[in-house]
């Protein structure tokens, strides 16, 4: 039975890389790691789309549900020009807009008897 031996081999170390002093990346590494409050401030990163601060639930309800009826008219429409799986599939997504709505007219019927 061999038992190894504690000597490592000498290793040659690569020293001609340069350093990540001036790299962005590795500063936002450091940073996190070294920095926890410097990663922890949230930004605010613009959108493509933004819903007002100053729309009551109720109204961002009605317009969600707009949204869906259209959503659902379009994926009908789409559905009704194709065949075979691609129609089943376009059919399923109509379903799921169709649920999903009534869960939100259900949700404002909820909030209008209240």
């Amino acid at each position: 039975m061999n038992i190894p031996s504690n000597d490592l081999p000498d290793i040659q170390i690569d020293t001609s890389l340069t350093s990540p002093a001036g790299s962005a990346a590795a500063q936002r590494a450091l940073d996190y790691y070294l920095k926890p409050a410097v990663s922890e401030v949230v930004v605010e990163e613009e959108r493509f789309f933004a819903v007002n601060r100053n729309i009551s639930s109720e109204e961002a309800l009605v317009h969600a549900t707009d949204l869906l009826r259209c959503a659902a008219a379009t994926a009908f429409e789409s559905a009704n020009h194709l065949q075979g799986a691609n129609r089943d599939l376009a059919f399923s997504t109509v379903h799921m807009i169709d649920m999903a709505k009534a869960l939100l007219d259900r949700s404002l019927d909820g909030d209008r008897n209240s």
